[in-house]
């Protein structure tokens, strides 16, 4: 497929988590995302490494990053503020494109979320910046291709 590009990345949320029957909310009120892919490492050096270190991975963590604009009359904004005063699970969806097209990559979690600062800029519009991290559900995360079920 080529080269994406950011613009073209999609951020999908779904109040209530992955498995809600709700629809999915398509962020189109986020600046920069940032999708943090991390794995533990276990240390399982040996004599026989020949004066090597050697790791295993362990846990795999997730954690997106991004700042929305202030806007208490969007969808998306409102679902990530109530999730994080409820304490609330929200579906999360991260692609490099389109949920509607076939072949794009990207996480499928609960996530939840544990920042939400308010950043009120002399000259510039209010933002916060918010940061999602895997939440304790039924629903384990997952790196999926689309076409991914509503």
């Amino acid at each position: 497929m080529g080269i994406r590009l950011g613009l073209n990345a999609k951020l999908y949320l779904k109040p209530g988590g992955v498995a809600a029957a709700v629809p999915w909310i398509e962020m189109g009120n986020v600046k920069d995302v940032t999708l943090n892919l991390e794995q533990g490492e276990a240390d399982v050096t040996t004599r026989a490494n020949n004066g090597w270190k050697a790791s295993v991975p362990t846990l795999k963590d997730a954690k997106i990053e991004t700042t929305l604009v202030w806007d208490t009359a969007d969808p998306g904004f409102v679902a990530v503020q109530q999730a994080f005063f409820l304490n609330a699970a929200i579906g999360a969806l991260v692609l490099d494109g389109p949920q509607a097209e076939a072949g794009h990559q990207g996480l499928l979690a609960d996530m939840a979320v544990m920042t939400f600062s308010r950043k009120e800029g002399l000259e510039e519009a209010l933002t916060v910046d918010v940061s999602l991290k895997i939440y304790y559900s039924q629903t384990p995360p997952r790196w999926v291709t689309t076409p991914v079920p509503p």
